[in-house]
């Protein structure tokens, strides 16, 4: 988790410069003067699309059969794909934020088997045309907590559970559709970095991750790391635009399963607030 230590370092670094930039007698809990575009809200919502490059690898036993560790994107065919994203944030009071995430991801493709794999037990040889798909659901439950917020922006805390179900199959002429499945919930903490240099723009930096170790969860074994930068420009209050570069590297485990995904790339979307 050497990344997620760099990141959370990073997003300190960038506080304590909001901090010292603040007036020395400014009171932590007075409500900040002048406000920026976009600040004053009880609910935002943010949809947007993804356009995310992936890195994925996935093993399957079954019958005493080690799998084969297929790659999605040089064994399979499969490359850049768009996703929409829905992110909801509920604000009770200044310094605290309830965070729901939804983002469905669906991979597919069809392609002629260039090196022999072996999928839940079945071989599939060189030049056997198979279709192959991959189905992410993915949900984020989180709080967030203000430790410094100031009329210029803030630094805060997350704590979260990020739910993942991952459906991964092969469906061959000559065989039978070949699934296999993964779920389960990754608990994690986070830092969230941000900044106006601009009364109307908003810099944010936000990690969050953790890792699950094996047989924590009947078996089951996770880990990830999610980083997120991005620029909103707030038209008006009630209504900005955003864009950034989301990463996202995911790993998870239970039993004769193994699924590594990596999605990076760039995304934008709106943001409505009441």
């Amino acid at each position: 988790m050497t990344c997620l230590r760099q990141y959370l370092i990073t997003a300190v670094a960038l506080a304590a410069g909001l901090t010292s930039a603040a007036p020395a007698d400014a009171q932590l809990f007075a409500p900040p003067p002048n406000l920026p575009v976009g600040e004053d809200y009880k609910v935002e919502l943010f949809g947007g699309l993804w356009n995310a490059t992936p890195d994925m690898t996935i093993r399957s036993d079954e019958f005493g059969l080690v799998g084969s560790e297929i790659d999605f994107s040089r064994d399979l065919g499969i490359g850049i794909e768009r996703f929409g994203e829905l992110r909801l944030r509920l604000r009770p009071a200044r310094k605290h934020r309830f965070r729901i995430d939804y983002m469905p991801m669906e991979f597919s493709a069809q392609t002629t088997v260039e090196q022999r794999i072996v999928f839940r037990g079945i071989s599939y040889d060189i030049g056997l045309p198979v279709s192959s798909s991959l189905t992410w659901n993915a949900w984020r439950f989180g709080y967030e907590y203000d430790i410094i917020h100031r009329s210029r922006g803030y630094f805060g805390i997350i704590l979260e559970a990020k739910y993942t179900d991952i459906e991964a199959s092969l469906d061959a002429a000559s065989f039978a559709r070949e699934f296999t499945r993964a779920r389960g919930p990754i608990p994690a903490i986070g830092a969230i970095v941000k900044v106006y240099p601009l009364p109307m723009l908003a810099l944010t930096a936000e990690v969050s991750g953790l890792k699950v170790p094996n047989n924590t969860l009947k078996g089951f074994e996770g880990g990830y790391i999610d980083f997120d930068l991005s620029a909103t420009l707030n038209v008006i209050e009630n209504l900005g635009v955003q864009v950034g570069y989301r990463s996202l590297d995911l790993n998870v485990s239970s039993n004769d399963e193994a699924v590594a995904l990596k999605l990076d790339g760039i995304y934008f979307g709106a943001l409505v607030r009441f």
